[in-house]
């Protein structure tokens, strides 16, 4: 028998150096969060927007959002972690009690995003400056809080993100209302987490357990898959600051729902991000909504754009009963 010598060594992450949460400075809090609309000054206020480009393409995806609602068609978003991080979790969260959004799918980080709010009230921490001492992304009542989560999962024998809600829910975290996962198990909206192995902070870890991570990723993959079907259907699907993970799962998701369900697709689509992204446009925007709906594309920054929107939708959604 042939042995061979192993060549490439892989780091020895039980001797990474970590610290408390205690000890770091966050870039968000709960004070600094966005907070839900609630009056009827939206109307005027969209009525009074030029007839024009990007007005008009805004008013007309509202209009399809509320339609398909009205039909009890689904409203699912597929978010990047930013949207946490810059303070949208109230304005999704109302959007969910209000029966308007009735799904959504995150990367791994929007877990651990909302799993720091929920227990401590803060989250985002400074990148450049963890970076320079290998600092970054070790804390470690993060890792342990994640991989508890995946542990819940694995016991339960249930997808990553209903875990994540049920886990800070069964804690009794400080802050679970302001918990984009706790609230959707509580308002019973299905969100779905679809991790890339070395993309998130938890990886940098000696407790991260990769296969049992994927194994509950991958299960949330088949829920979505479900999803798509009745996405397909007559839904609506609004990509909100994933350049890749999201909009590569959902066109793998919405090709499964098609290949189990056949009949004739139908769907609307947008794009929310700051820049143009290649992936969001022909994943999200284009390729799905070949003759079988439209699809829209909104440059504009997050912490503005989705409360714009979320005004508008509520607006002219608040005459349907959830």
């Amino acid at each position: 028998m042939v042995h061979y010598e192993k060549k490439n060594r892989p780091a020895n992450l039980s001797a990474v150096k970590t610290y408390s949460y205690k000890k770091r400075k966050n870039k968000t809090n709960l004070k600094s969060f966005a907070k839900p609309f609630n009056n009827s000054l939206a109307f005027k206020f969209f009525e009074s927007l030029p007839k024009q480009l990007k007005a008009v393409e805004l008013i007309e995806f509202i209009d399809l959002t509320v339609k398909a609602r009205k039909k009890n068609k689904p409203f699912h978003l597929l978010m990047g972690a930013h949207t946490i991080k810059v303070g949208l979790s109230p304005i999704i969260i109302d959007l969910m009690k209000h029966n308007i959004v009735t799904g959504i799918s995150f990367n791994g980080a929007g877990l651990i995003h909302d799993l720091e709010l929920a227990f401590w009230g803060g989250t985002s921490e400074d990148v450049q400056k963890g970076l320079k001492d290998g600092s970054f992304g070790m804390v470690e009542e993060t890792a342990y809080l994640f991989s508890e989560v995946v542990k819940f999962a694995k016991n339960n024998k249930i997808g990553l993100g209903e875990a994540g809600g049920r886990y800070i829910l069964s804690q009794k975290a400080k802050y679970a209302r302001y918990s984009v996962f706790a609230m959707a198990y509580k308002y019973n909206c299905p969100v779905t987490i679809h991790v890339g192995v070395g993309t998130d902070i938890v990886a940098q870890h000696p407790n991260f357990d990769a296969a049992e991570t994927a194994r509950a990723s991958h299960l949330d993959f088949k829920i979505l898959a479900e999803i798509c079907k009745k996405i397909d259907r007559g839904g609506v699907v609004a990509n909100i600051g994933s350049a890749v993970i999201l909009p590569e799962v959902f066109l793998k998701a919405l090709t499964v729902a098609r290949n189990l369900s056949k009949g004739k697709s139908a769907l609307t689509t947008a794009n929310f991000d700051m820049i143009l992204h290649y992936r969001p446009m022909v994943n999200v925007v284009t390729r799905p909504t070949d003759e079988a709906g439209k699809g829209f594309n909104f440059i504009g920054h997050h912490e503005i754009m989705i409360p714009l929107f979320a005004w508008g939708i509520k607006n002219k959604y608040k005459k349907i009963k959830g």
